[in-house]
């Protein structure tokens, strides 16, 4: 199914997030610095950004017209606290490959989840309208 166009923007960070991750499931000892460097561009302005998009404006516009304790919503949040703490320990050099690899894994299976599970579940749940709003709050949260 294609994506909405008021979605579409979350949708382009994905695509960064998936190659961050791939890099990471895919480093090794020789290129593992190039690999976290890679994931932290990413995060620093996209990664954190994005999440408290979807913090702040999808999941709370879902949350209007189904149940806040979805379990898509209650899956995505609890794996953005995994994943802020999984980056920070990258921030902070505290990762082996095998832990990149692990990030690499637990931010692919995430972003699947969101465009496979949430995204069509709001697109489905919120009215036109709705999402007409929603689209337009995304479009100003990802200029600023």
């Amino acid at each position: 199914m294609k994506r909405s166009e008021e979605l579409a923007p979350l949708s382009r960070d994905h695509h960064q997030g998936l190659f961050a991750a791939l890099k990471l499931r895919r480093a090794s000892a020789e290129d593992a610095a190039a690999a976290r460097e890679a994931f932290l561009a990413f995060w620093e302005p996209e990664g954190r950004r994005h999440f408290a998009i979807e913090e702040d404006l999808l999941l709370p516009a879902f949350a209007r017209r189904g149940p806040a304790d979805h379990e898509a919503v209650v899956r995505v949040l609890v794996e953005h606290v995994d994943l802020r703490r999984r980056a920070r320990d990258v921030a902070g050099g505290e990762a082996s490959t095998d832990a990149l690899h692990e990030l690499g894994e637990r931010l692919r299976a995430h972003i699947r989840h969101e465009e496979d599970v949430l995204f069509p579940l709001i697109e489905a749940t919120l009215e036109h309208d709705e999402l007409v709003a929603l689209g337009a709050e995304i479009a100003r949260a990802e200029a600023s």
